[in-house]
C-alpha cells in the first residue's frame, strides 16, 4: 500500500484550487493500491488557501521547531502543517503503506525539493513538513517525478 498526495490523483485540493494529476497515480488509487491524502487540508487549511512556504529550513526544521510556515500574507500556519502530517502519518500507518508519492516542492509533501521562503519561485534543497514525518516514521518518499 502507498500513500499519494490528493492532488496527483486528481483532487482540487492545491493551494490555488487545481490539481496535479498523475494518470498512474490515478489508476494506483483505482486499483486499491494507494491512499491519497491532503496532509493540508487535513490541517484544517481552506481551499483554496494563501500559498505557504517553510522560512527558516525544511520540514525536519520545522517538526524540531526551528523554522516555520508562512503564508504569503504573513501569518504562521506551522500547527496547521504539523496537524495535517500527523493525520497523514495516522492514516499511512493504519492502512500499512510502507511508501509515498508526494508533490515535489511542496511545503508538505516535498521530497526533494522545496520553495526558500521568499515567494519568489527560488527552490532549494530540502524536504516538506509530511514528508519529513513520514521519513522520520520509516515510510519511503519519493515524488510523481521519480
Amino acid at each position: 500500500m502507498k500513500i499519494v498526495s490528493a492532488c496527483l490523483m486528481g483532487c482540487q485540493c492545491r493551494y490555488d484550487k487545481k490539481d496535479n494529476r498523475v494518470e498512474q497515480i490515478e489508476q494506483l488509487v483505482k486499483e486499491g493500491k494507494a491512499v491519497p491524502v491532503c496532509p493540508e487540508q487535513l490541517g484544517g487549511l481552506p481551499t483554496p488557501r494563501p500559498p505557504a512556504e517553510i522560512v527558516g529550513g525544511d520540514g525536519f526544521d520545522v517538526l524540531d521547531g526551528k523554522a516555520r510556515v508562512i503564508d504569503d500574507r504573513g501569518n504562521d500556519v506551522t500547527a496547521d502543517f504539523i496537524q495535517g502530517a500527523q493525520q497523514a502519518l495516522r492514516i499511512a500507518q493504519t492502512a500499512g503503506a510502507a511508501e509515498a508519492v508526494l508533490k515535489e516542492r511542496s511545503p508538505s509533501c516535498g521530497s526533494a525539493a522545496i520553495y526558500d521562503g521568499t515567494f519568489s519561485k527560488t527552490k532549494r534543497t530540502g524536504v516538506g513538513v509530511t514528508a519529513a514525518l513520514f521519513i522520520r516514521n520509516g515510510i519511503a518518499v519519493t515524488s510523481e517525478e521519480n
